[in-house]
């Protein structure tokens, strides 16, 4: 019977796992962005690296529970989709802040305002996340998940601004190439968020 047996507390247990590192993730990436000594910032950046991991670890947990188990407490779609979209929200960070190390980029204005917003981001995910458990105060999910969307929305309009900014400046092609790169990771992010909060969102709905 134990085959038979929905294991909420599980999937539960995995997915709060994944969001409170996002969080950590978050502020040791705000941390290193504001860090004025240059090998203290590039220790932050890469120490982003083993949460990661960790993030990894527990996405494939979620994916080996969901092969286990034949009854679920949420559908398996869902299940998969949420755990897929926290996933890359990490996949994300760690290759933006891989990226910060490997170029040696340094535009600190433009970055602080992104690690603002991503670490709002996560914080709001990571509340959305927590209330899936019990679902008893929906307006605090739903409230958190239109938080994440104008969150995405300020991403977006930092990126343009961005862009704008840096191909009317006097930058090198080469350093534009790289700074693009890392910025549109960034935005990219936030649409990873996004994605999680949607999942959150169609969850709420099936289910209240």
């Amino acid at each position: 019977m134990k085959f038979f047996r929905p294991r909420d507390k599980q999937f539960y247990d995995l997915f709060e796992v994944v969001a409170s590192n996002l969080v950590t993730m978050g502020d040791i990436f705000k941390a290193a962005i504001a860090e004025p000594v240059p090998h203290k910032k590039k220790e932050l950046l890469l120490s982003l690296e083993v949460i990661e991991n960790k993030n990894d670890k527990v996405t494939h947990e979620i994916f080996i529970q969901l092969g286990l188990n034949f009854i679920t407490p949420l559908d398996r779609e869902d299940i998969y989709h949420l755990g897929t979209s926290l996933h890359k929200i990490s996949h994300y960070l760690w290759g933006a802040a891989k990226r910060i190390v490997n170029y040696n980029v340094e535009d600190t204005k433009t970055l602080s305002a992104f690690s603002e917003i991503i670490c709002a981001s996560v914080a709001e995910v990571n509340t959305a996340v927590y209330g899936l458990r019990n679902m008893k105060d929906l307006q605090h999910i739903t409230t958190a998940c239109v938080r994440i969307n104008d969150l995405e929305n300020d991403a977006d309009n930092l990126f343009d601004a961005a862009m704008l900014e840096l191909f009317a400046s006097s930058v090198g092609g080469k350093e534009i190439i790289k700074r693009k790169d890392i910025f549109r990771m960034l935005e990219r992010l936030t649409d990873k968020c996004e994605d999680a909060s949607n999942a959150i969102e169609t969850i709420i709905i099936k289910y209240t």
